[in-house]
């Protein structure tokens, strides 16, 4: 893009932001942009307007020291999501780990209630942001793929060390201060295999056998087998469809019953987790929310185009998940009954899924 498109970019943004007071995704998209996109042409030169409504600055492609380096501020927002689901947690970036050094492919935050899969290799770009908003100045931390699409954000909090949060990015911010990125075709999904060149007898088998849910993936890949496939294939012990509505019904559930779940929401570059009890489940419209302090979920009900309850055979018993997926056959939210590995699954979290089982299974035609 030229200055001229990125300056387009930016009054296009103001007058939206401040008009309609929408999302910058949502904004990206009327203009016909990533998200990344517009972010990028935000990056402030000295010599710019100081009164443009938000500023970034763009960071060093160092993904796994940055989030590490998170830690000392305290108190923050994580905030995940995909196409038809928001997951936001607030808590501390602590016991952040990753395998090798700068070209990191894989690294986990075990914080506690900050609780992160990270997939590095698919992080492209990064920016610090400065924005004034109609509740006052928004900080944040922004990480894009390759095709401009959000992976993961952190917002400061008011309990937030600022001190720290400035040292961070004066230590991670690039040298080279460029406005705008080049963004990449998203990679096409691979094509599922038809069912008849499934040796299925196989699959069935190594499902059974499997001793951790961690192997699952790998099965799939074994296999050549979609998720939703392997769901379709499965032995009927394992994989049960139920109707799109078990979603609201189990957190309904799970809040009236106090059972605690894990709520799984990701994108190819990073899965966030919440653990412990919901509270407060509200209905806004086609959104299914949890709103509860510390913890917030914003799920797309009427994106769900198919639901599973799935079991999972482990060293200590079966492990069973309520699955949602969209009609692409991507993975939208996955819950489970809160258990550590070494522990059994919660009995309560069982017989809370064989209610919606039977609320939700769909009739034979």
């Amino acid at each position: 893009m030229t200055t001229s498109q990125h300056i387009a970019l930016q009054e296009a943004f103001t007058a939206m932001r401040r008009g309609a007071k929408a999302r910058h995704r949502d904004i990206a998209a009327q203009l016909g942009v990533s998200e990344g996109e517009l972010v990028a042409a935000h990056v402030a030169r000295p010599d710019e307007a100081p009164d443009r409504l938000m500023k970034a600055q763009r960071l060093r492609p160092v993904w796994p020291q940055i989030v590490q380096a998170l830690e000392p501020v305290g108190e923050l927002l994580a905030l995940t999501r995909n196409e038809s689901c928001v997951h936001e947690k607030t808590g501390t970036y602590a016991n952040a780990s990753h395998s090798g050094g700068n070209d990191a492919k894989m690294g986990l935050v075990l914080g506690g209630a900050i609780d992160l899969r990270v997939v590095y290799h698919r992080w492209a770009h990064g920016f610090a942001i400065d924005e004034a908003t109609e509740k006052g100045p928004q900080r944040s931390l922004q990480f894009f793929d390759a095709a401009g699409v959000a992976i993961h954000k952190v917002f400061l909090r008011a309990a937030s060390n600022v001190a720290a949060w400035d040292a961070l990015v004066a230590a991670f911010a690039a040298e080279q201060q460029p406005a705008g990125i080049s963004v990449q075709p998203a990679p096409a999904a691979d094509a599922e295999q038809a069912d008849a060149v499934i040796d299925v007898s196989a699959f069935r088998q190594a499902w059974a056998s499997m001793r951790d849910t961690h192997e699952f993936f790998g099965l799939l890949k074994t296999h050549g087998v979609s998720r939703t496939q392997a769901l379709r294939l499965a032995e009927p012990q394992f994989a049960q469809r139920v109707e799109p509505d078990a979603a609201p019904l189990m957190l309904n559930a799970a809040a009236r019953t106090g059972v605690p779940i894990m709520a799984f929401v990701g994108n190819p570059g990073m899965i966030q987790i919440h653990s412990g009890a919901v509270k407060h489940v509200v209905v806004m419209g086609p959104w299914l929310n949890v709103l509860d302090e510390g913890f917030n979920l914003h799920l797309r009900a009427d994106h769900i185009a198919s639901a599973w309850v799935v079991g999972k055979p482990t060293s200590d018993g079966l492990v069973t998940s309520l699955e949602l997926f969209d009609a692409t056959g991507q993975t939208i939210a996955m819950f489970f009954g809160e258990r550590k590995p070494g522990v059994p699954e919660l009995a309560s979290w069982r017989s809370l899924v064989d209610e919606v089982v039977r609320e939700t299974t769909p009739c034979a035609a």
